[in-house]
This record gives C-alpha cells, structure tokens and sequence, in this order.
C-alpha cells in the first residue's frame, strides 16, 4: 500500500490529558494547543540566479478548518519574506520562468471553480490567468525559451450528454471499488505564456496523470523548446501505473515517441543545456527494491546510484550537467547526496537537518529545501552549493523552541536473518534516570517508509503524557538498502513482526521499560503491523489500529493498487499458486488470539486501505469479547487533512493510551 506521512500533518485543540512536567526545565510540554500554530512549507522554489525562493506557506485556521496558504518569496541573503499571493487557495507548483522574471503558479480560480494556471511579473502587477481548463491544471512546465507553458488536465466524458440524463453505467476495470464514474484520461496542452488560447498535443486512452498519484509526474521541455516528455501510464487508474513509460511529443503536436520503455519509469528530466537526461525506476524493474536514478545519454541508460543500491524519494540536476542531488533515508535520517554521473556518492553535510524530499536547485548551484531537526519543525533552508553548511531562513515556528520537548535518539540492534536493524526512541518529558516508564510503540505506514529522528507531532504528545515512544523500522523500510527493503518480499507479517520485537528487545534491554505496560499503534502498514502483532504476540496491554489493512485478499480485490499487492507475495490470491499466502499473511486469520483493548480509526472514503478492512476486524473483536471502539471519519482520503479531525485522532489515539496504560 502508499505510504502516508501522519506525523506530517497540523492539527489543534486542547489535550484533557495528564501531562508531565519537566524535571529539568520550568518550560511548558508540547501539547495539542500548541499544534495549531505549526506553520507548514511546501514546495521551495529557488530563482536561477540563486537569490530569491519562492515557498508555499500553509498555516492552519481553526475556525475554518482549513489551512490558509500564501506564496512567499524569502530572500536568501537575508531571510526577509514577503507575501506574493492573497486570499488565494489551493495553492501548488511554484516555478520560475528561465530568465527569473516571471512565476507560474496554480490556484483555484473564482469563475471555474478549479485549479488554473496563473502567471505573474516580478516587476509587479496582479497575477494573469493563462487557463480556464473545466477540470483544473494537474502538473505543467516553462518551455526553455519562456515563450510556452506545457500543462496536463483531465479530459471531460465523450458521454457528458448521456451522463446527464443517467446513462452512466461504465464498465469496471482497474478502478477501486469506491469510484462512483469512469475516469478519462490526463493529457498535455500548451498555451503561450503571455496569454492566448490552449492547445491540446496528446490524446488516447493512455494518461499524463492517474487518480491516485502522491505528486503529477511534471511534463520535461528539450533544451530548445521543441519537444515535450511526459510519463504515460496506461490508462488513468494508479492500479497498471507500475507499467508507465516515457514519452514525447513535438511542441507544435503530431505522433509520440517513446523515449524511455522501462515499464515503471517516471519523473524524467533533462541536464541543464544538454541531452542527457535522468528518470526515476524501481531498481532492476524489480518493484520490492527501492526507486533508483537512471541516466541515459547516447542511446545508453544506466544506473548512476547502483552503488548505493538504496530508494531515492526524488532527484535534482546541479548545474553543467555533470552530478546529480539525491534525496533519502539513510538509517534513520534523512539526508542528501552528491551524486556524478561518474563516481561514487558524496553524503552531504547537513549537520544535525533532516532534509525533506522537496528540492530545488538554481543555475548558481544553490540548493534550497525545506527541512527540520529532532527539536523544531519544519523551516527553510539554503545551501549556497553542496559543499556549503545549511543555512536556515525563516523561523515560522520559533515558538516551539520555548516547549519541552523528548529527547529523540536512533537506537540500533541485531534483528532477524542477519539484519541490522533501526528505529527511533524518544523519552518522557519528566524522564528520570532509573525509572521505568510504559512504552507506546508507534509504527510507521508503507511499508515503503521510514521513521527518521525529525521532528514528529504525535511521539511528542505521547512523551508529553508520559510515555517512551519506540519507532522501529522494520523489513521493507526504506532506510536500510535494497536488501532489507526486498525482504518484505513473500514475508509481509512474520518477517517485520520479527523485527519489531527485536526492536522492543533491544530498547527493554535499556532497563527503562515497564514491561508490564507496553502499547503498539499505527496508521495504514502501520496500521496492518498493530493488528498483526496483537494477533501474534501477548505483550499488548492496548492497542491503536488505525486504516489497517487486515485482509490482504479483500484489500486486493477493493482498494485502488490491486496490482501493487500482487508484488509482495509474485502472484494473483485467485491463482493456486498463490492463494495459500495471501490468507497466511492477512491478521485477519489470527483475530481470535487478540485480548489487547483496541481502538479503530478509518475515512470512510479511504481509496487506499478501504474502511471495510476495519469493519471486518471490529465485528472480529467485538464478536470475541475484547474491549474495542471504531470511529469513522465522514471524509475521502487515506488520513483526515483538515485541522479538524486530524485534532480528534490524535486526541483519541493519545487518550486510548493513557485509559488503557
């Protein structure tokens, strides 16, 4: 399944919980009622000659529900931020026009109530709408030259007429089983960038985009404006996604060529002022490895970070063409490396930051990103070029400065079949040396993740209320190399069961640990690890299971990524072949060995894991006798996004513990 960032997401309220004070400090803990003043950045944008970058700003209005963005442009030699956009929402996709004189931008346009695409001067000047597409801009892109802006949008029904009057019956194929009409494909259009009429380049059933992507693949303009490479999927669901390609189309329209045909190749990107050109594809073709950087030039594509032989969250050209920025985990940090197209890796200095995925580099080698420490969230940074220091620039969130905190630290052991395993431990607020204290474990989704020492909400409360908090990273983590990401391979329960309880070995081994008082949670895969492990083991005194995948049969057969399951276990549940392991590995079959209290939380929406994998393990426990609750959220996506509801989880995740601790 997706992975899914929870401790990502803002929330606020107040916390009815007991909280521990400081033994070493008078300062406040952090708790609920400070959350709502987290202030989130997205998507840094920084201007080819190096001195300007442009970020989303998302503060959370509790009053609305809703998060109120900006985009800001931060100096970058002194830090100073001003405010380009106003009262605009659903704000994404800063990017710089070549010359630096120009952003585009996308944001929900009044008059057609959908996302389009604005332009504005820096010179000044309100922003210019260049699109009125009826089902909004997906991705789009500056054509060298500044003069063209290529975009994708979704195409509207050939059947509109008939849809209307409710002849809307469609055939059902690799949708989940939550789509309620056919999906039509994405596909690329251009429209000048001074404004004019759009024109649409690509058409087919294959797609630019599909339902369920994270993040578009963006379309990529040659050095000399002539044509346009996109990535195609084969239709528009995220289910046959794995056999995307690439593609490119003359700028003026006519037939496509494929550039790229490695089935799950995506997020291709050409060197500065060159040829040579980069794409992003599960190492081998084998999708339980991690994504791996590709590069290709004169006919010939190879794998530049074989040596490494890790997962890459996303990759940046530096300037001449001649390295690559790379972006991951490595152990439970995440850092950036340095990567020539001839040569080993080069880990960045990024001292005691943790780099977020999202990077941005200019034509002076300046790199900014967002990123965070174990005791601050998320702030800006720029590095004048990868030999320099992380330099941070704004301080939206100096207030959390003044809280105590859990010490966070990476804890280390020996796990099964050789591995050498790792997680993330942060301790009570109120921690004494000598004293044992109940431990919460809390184990993050994917499985194709990781938990990192950054700053991360949800430990924070559980530390402020009183608890160790143990992250363990477990087999198909992505933090640990290729091999231990491919272990998950036919081994979805026992194997990182195994290495969870190894984890929970090593940190009862500190002597800090109440053994007799010890919870495991989790959201998603996390989710799935809770009901697993209660169904496997009789440590639990309580349990938080929320958008667990409990049916790995029923989750293949409803959920949106059928033929992303089929990878873990090689083949289809309904093949004899396979069917056997399917049942073996869903925590479902072992529902009558759980006794931990339990708390269930789903969206009733959820496309990823679908809600009936909850409904199916409450009536389990309940049926049984073992103390459950099950709340549904009324909305559609994989972990609430509002304010709102994203405060209630929390409130109930950290108060389940403290009732049942």
């Amino acid at each position: 399944m997706k992975s899914m960032g929870y401790f990502a997401f803002a929330f606020c309220g107040v916390l009815a919980l007991p909280l521990l004070a400081s033994a070493a400090t008078s300062a406040p803990v952090f708790q609920l009622g400070d959350v709502q003043k987290i202030v989130s950045l997205h998507e840094p944008q920084i201007s080819p000659d190096g001195k300007r970058i442009a970020v989303i700003v998302s503060t959370p209005d509790w009053k609305t529900d809703k998060n109120l963005q900006e985009i800001d442009l931060v100096d970058t030699a002194s830090g100073a931020r001003r405010a380009l956009t106003w009262k605009r929402t659903e704000l994404s996709s800063p990017r710089w026009s070549a010359d630096g004189t120009r952003l585009a931008f996308i944001a929900n346009d009044d008059e057609t109530k959908q996302g389009q695409l604005f332009v504005m001067s820096m010179d000044g000047g309100d922003a210019i709408r260049l699109t009125e597409a009826k089902r909004g801009v997906d991705a789009f892109s500056w054509s060298p030259d500044g003069k063209q802006i290529a975009f994708i949008t979704e195409d509207e029904p050939a059947n509109e007429k008939a849809i209307k009057e409710h002849d809307d019956a469609f055939q059902v194929t690799d949708n989940n089983f939550l789509v309620r009409a056919a999906l039509t494909p994405w596909h690329l259009w251009v429209v000048a960038s001074a404004g004019g009429s759009s024109k649409q380049l690509t058409q087919g059933t294959y797609s630019l985009q599909t339902d369920q992507q994270d993040t578009p693949p963006v379309p990529e303009w040659s050095r000399d404006s002539q044509h346009i490479a996109f990535t195609q999927f084969p239709n528009p669901y995220w289910g046959p996604s794995f056999q995307s390609v690439i593609t490119a189309v003359d700028a003026g329209g006519g037939a496509t060529r494929t550039l790229v045909s490695d089935g799950g190749s995506t997020n291709f990107s050409y060197a500065p002022d060159s040829d040579t050109f980069a794409f992003v594809r599960p190492r081998n073709g084998d999708q339980n490895n991690g994504n791996a950087v590709y590069v290709g030039t004169n006919g010939n594509t190879r794998d530049v970070t074989q040596a490494l032989a890790r997962n890459f969250d996303t990759y940046a050209w530096l300037p001449h063409g001649k390295a690559l920025l790379l972006a991951g985990a490595e152990g439970t940090r995440q850092v950036l490396w340095e990567q020539p197209l001839a040569g080993a890796a080069k880990p960045l200095d990024l001292g005691d930051v943790e780099a977020n995925a999202e990077l941005s580099v200019s034509k002076t080698g300046a790199v900014a990103f967002v990123g965070s420490t174990k005791t601050h969230p998320n702030e800006l940074y720029v590095m004048e070029s990868v030999s320099a220091k992380p330099r941070r620039l704004t301080d939206v969130n100096a207030f959390v400065d003044g809280l105590t905190l859990g010490r966070t630290e990476s804890v280390q052991w020996q796990g099964p079949n050789g591995f050498q395993e790792d997680g993330v431990l942060t301790y009570p607020t109120g921690y004494r040396s000598g004293q044992k204290y109940p431990l919460v474990l809390v184990i993050h989704g994917g499985p194709e993740a990781e938990s990192t020492v950054r700053f991360s909400a949800l430990p924070q409360l559980l530390s402020a209320a009183g608890y160790l908090v143990f992250q363990p990273n477990y087999r198909g983590s992505t933090g640990l190399g290729d091999a231990y990401q491919h272990a998950i391979f036919r081994d979805t329960g026992v194997g990182p069961g195994n290495d969870v309880m190894a984890g929970l070995a090593a940190v009862e081994k500190l002597g800090i640990v109440d053994p007799d008082h010890i919870g495991v949670t989790g959201w998603s895969y996390g989710g799935y690890m809770t009901t697993w492990l209660t169904g496997h083991y009789p440590v639990w005194k309580a349990a938080v299971s929320g958008a667990a995948l409990t049916d790995w049969v029923m989750d293949y057969t409803v959920s949106y990524y059928q033929q992303g399951d089929t990878y873990y276990f090689g083949g289809s549940p309904w093949s004899a072949k396979y069917q056997d392991i399917w049942r073996e590995q869903s925590p479902i079959t072992y529902a009558h060995n759980v006794t931990a209290p339990t708390l269930i939380m789903g969206d009733v929406g959820d496309p990823n894991v679908p809600l009936v994998n909850s409904y199916e393990w409450y009536h389990a426990l309940r049926d049984k006798g073992v103390p459950v609750e099950f709340y549904a959220y009324p909305t559609d996506t994989h972990f609430p996004s509002d304010i709102v509801r994203t405060t209630d989880v929390y409130r109930r995740w950290v108060g389940w513990m403290t009732a049942h601790l």
